[in-house]
């Protein structure tokens, strides 16, 4: 298993270093019984971390650290920008699959725009504000954090294991670069901090996220904070809002929680404005 790397000493208690364990269990002499899996430490046994009865272990686990590691990094706020990972950046628009995607490209440099803005902002007031936080992947969400790299500011990727390859993009901060393994847990993490929630067009993934954040604000889970919705076509045409509200599934109260916008400067003007 993966050594952990030695830290300093800054302990809050006066035992053992658990790091100097693992290192010592290095050192131990070579027989049946050290040699035999239920000697490891369980805390640096894979094998045992990984068993199905340690689900709530590594659920705990993958909520930790990263909740951990941005505290230490000092971020109080995210801006969270969710949207389809098969949106191609204005430049490689030839190559879409599709000419709907191809037309959906200038969302890709909107949310780019807006990222640059946000981060902007969030460095004139010390940059521990409002830190653009994105799913880690390809396209829009590439597009936020190319947008904070453009500002020079820091951004978060979520990223996630699935079953065909998916890497960070390269405009993650590297040290605010996490992989889940838990969707739900990857989805407390979106909007523990959030101080606003931006949705640009995409597939399953972001309609998942979209109405999984509008169901904990209509439900009163979770307070409400400025909820934008970039493109109304393309949104009016994948769901009919007002028919919700006049089927009565929906109150009509609750088409206010959300708002479409088109650029990144309406954006940014209905976040100023925002009334909760």
């Amino acid at each position: 298993m993966r050594k952990p790397s030695k830290k300093p000493d800054n302990r809050l208690h006066p035992f053992r270093d658990s790091q100097q364990d693992v290192a010592a269990t290095d050192r131990l002499p070579d027989t049946p019984q050290t040699r035999n899996p239920a000697y490891r430490l369980a805390f640096n046994d894979m094998d045992f971390l990984t068993r199905d009865e340690l689900r709530p272990v590594r659920l705990q686990l993958e909520l930790l650290k990263p909740q951990m590691m941005l505290d230490e990094a000092g971020i109080k706020s995210i801006v969270v920008l969710f949207g389809g990972a098969r949106i191609p950046a204005p430049e490689n628009k030839a190559e879409a699959k599709t000419p709907m995607l191809a037309e959906l490209s200038k969302y890709y440099a909107e949310a780019r725009t807006f990222a640059r803005i946000i981060t902007e902002r969030s460095l004139a007031s010390g940059g521990t504000e409002d830190v653009i936080c994105t799913g880690g992947g390809p396209g829009v969400m590439e597009a936020g954090n190319r947008g904070a790299a453009d500002a020079g500011g820091q951004s978060i990727g979520l990223n996630i294991v699935l079953p065909h390859e998916q890497a960070p993009n390269l405009y993650v901060t590297p040290d605010l670069s996490f992989n889940f393994h838990y969707f739900a847990i990857r989805k407390m993490h979106f909007l523990m901090r959030a101080k606003a929630l931006c949705i640009f067009p995409g597939g399953f993934g972001t309609l998942d996220e979209m109405f999984e954040s509008l169901t904990l604000i209509q439900t009163g889970r979770m307070k409400k904070v400025p909820f934008l919705l970039f493109g109304r076509a393309f949104w009016e045409k994948l769901i009919d809002w007002e028919m919700l509200a006049d089927a009565g599934t929906i109150s009509r109260d609750d088409l206010k929680l959300f708002q479409f916008v088109e650029t990144a400067e309406e954006a940014i003007a209905a976040m100023d404005g925002w009334q909760a």
